[in-house]
């Protein structure tokens, strides 16, 4: 058997293919079980970053359910001072250009609008007055919590990076 034999050289070349085949195919077979590894880490990294968003939002949303359950309490104790006639809703009036009876002589003339006429609204003209205010306040704290809850997922999520 000489080394120029075509059955020897074909079983050499087969030999090489062979072994540079299977290299490939483990060193494919090792590079996707790393691969997975990374994967399954990078996973778990995630699922722990959602866990402490999924935290922080809760907590916002806790922070403003709180905050709106003492509004709520302001707003009816509220109410109720205005049913009661404790406060009074009062607003400015133009007075009249001819009074009704004429001002004594003696009394000096306002200066400037020092005293100011006004009207008394009855209860229920006030509670609806207020309650626009009110829904202005609570859609203002739903979203200054929405923009907190935003900053503190972009600055977790940033920091993360």
């Amino acid at each position: 058997m000489s080394l120029f034999n075509p059955y020897v050289l074909l079983g050499v070349v087969l030999a090489i293919l062979a072994s540079f085949g299977s290299g490939y195919y483990k060193g494919g077979q090792d590079e996707f079980a790393k691969q997975q590894m990374e994967i399954a880490r990078l996973n778990e990294e995630a699922r722990v970053k959602e866990q402490a968003l999924v935290v922080a939002v809760q907590n916002q949303t806790n922070q403003l359910v709180k905050a709106e359950n003492n509004a709520k309490l302001a707003i009816q104790k509220r109410n109720s001072d205005i049913d009661s006639g404790a406060l009074k809703l009062r607003i400015p009036v133009k007075a009249a250009s001819c009074p009704a009876l004429p001002a004594p002589a003696d009394t000096p003339a306002p200066a400037g609008d020092s005293v100011q006429t006004t009207a008394e609204l009855d209860s229920t003209t006030a509670r609806l007055i207020v309650a626009i205010t009110d829904q202005g306040d609570s859609n203002t704290r739903q979203l200054n919590a929405c923009i907190d809850a935003y900053n503190t997922v972009y600055q977790t999520l940033k920091g993360a990076q």
